[in-house]
């Protein structure tokens, strides 16, 4: 093609995103049958919840910022959609095709921009479902699987839901999980940083909670509850909690977070880099959460985890990981994380792609459907 390759656009807007965008990104580089354009659309924009994570992941400042920033999910969809609509329209090289990834407000209002212009989107990590159309993600993911020309699945799962979505099968390639690509690169590293000293831990003695749900955070009552847990828990052990910026401002609200200073066993901090959340979920004794992508993370890295949700879109990690889903029963959840504690936990099996090589084979699919032809 005269003027270089084709360009794909990398779409990363939530800081999960940047753990799956930054090894697409490199295998395209390395591949070298696509331009690449990195685009952050802003949805997380400070430093802690974005800025880190580029530098951590090796990742080049962005090519386009839309900078959207905070909003109500409608609005802030729709801020996204509009403003990457104008890029797309502006975009000089022209976008050949769009690679979203994830489930947040990001991934289906790009989607949708392109879609709409007759711009073909790649969704990395497609077909995950919670059932649960309560949850925001649920929404982003079953929209963006619905218009998305290339479906690129991360667990067995992911291939069954689209098929019984009536998805073709062209349109579907399982590629496995490139989340597990950024834990295999940065794990040396993260185990290298000194996260535990700096928190006053020991391998193998702490736990770890990272908590951000509406469903845990956002009603007092439920909130109050989990703490209960976290302080019951902070009795046996120390307990790691880098809090999130929607759990921080809940607590406070709440008038919460005093509970959390009176606890001694209790470690909160802002959140960390990615390499210091890595280094310390490697190192716990057990993982409390109520992320998808710990959840992965904790299945590979061989560490206990307790789910405090009513359901998993990663299935795989409780068929054949570490995960223990426990919904809404603290209870539940007290008993796995005693039995964790006491050494009483399951040997994770090994997953289809989940080996460290996923981008590889992303970047493979992309370049033979919208890439430079092989001479």
């Amino acid at each position: 093609m005269a003027g270089g390759p084709p360009i794909v656009d990398l779409v990363a807007g939530a800081r999960p995103n940047f753990m799956k965008v930054a090894p697409v990104l490199r295998a395209l580089e390395a591949a070298g049958r696509l331009g690449t354009r990195l685009v952050h659309t802003g949805q997380h924009y400070d430093d802690d919840m974005s800025g880190v994570f580029l530098r951590d992941l090796g990742i080049r400042q962005p090519d386009v910022s839309l900078g959207v920033g905070s909003a109500s999910h409608g609005r802030q969809t729709a801020r996204i959609l509009e403003a990457y609509e104008e890029h797309l329209l502006s975009a000089s090289p022209p976008t050949r095709v769009v690679v979203v990834v994830g489930d947040v407000n990001s991934t289906a209002a790009c989607t949708l921009a392109a879609v709409k212009l007759g711009i073909p989107v790649a969704h990395v990590e497609a077909g995950l479902r919670s059932f649960d159309r309560t949850m925001p993600e649920e929404v982003n993911r079953v929209v963006t699987d619905a218009l998305a020309d290339l479906l690129l699945v991360s667990e067995p799962a992911g291939e069954e839901n689209l098929r019984l979505e009536g998805i073709a099968e062209d349109r579907i390639r399982y590629v496995g999980n490139v989340m597990i690509d950024t834990l295999v690169r940065e794990l040396p590293a993260a185990r290298e940083c000194g996260a535990a000293t700096t928190h006053g831990v020991e391998a193998g003695s702490y736990a770890y909670i990272t908590l951000h749900r509406p469903s845990n955070v956002d009603d007092p009552e439920r909130l109050s509850a989990v703490l209960s847990l976290l302080e019951r828990l902070a009795e046996r052990v120390p307990v790691v909690f880098p809090v999130h910026p929607r759990t921080r401002a809940r607590l406070e609200a709440s008038g919460l977070d005093r509970r959390l200073d009176s606890s001694p066993g209790m470690r909160r901090c802002a959140p960390l880099s990615y390499r210091e959340s890595l280094g310390l979920m490697a190192g716990a004794r057990v993982v409390v959460t109520d992320s998808g992508g710990v959840q992965e993370e904790t299945t590979f890295l061989g560490v206990p985890c307790v789910t405090l949700r009513p359901n998993t879109e990663r299935p795989v990690t409780e068929r054949l990981g570490t995960n223990t889903v426990v919904g809404s029963d603290l209870e539940k959840a007290w008993t796995v994380t005693v039995e964790a504690l006491d050494g009483r936990t399951r040997e994770p099996q090994p997953i289809p792609g989940w080996d460290g090589r996923a981008a590889e084979r992303i970047a493979e699919v992309l370049a033979s459907r919208y890439g430079t032809p092989v001479d």
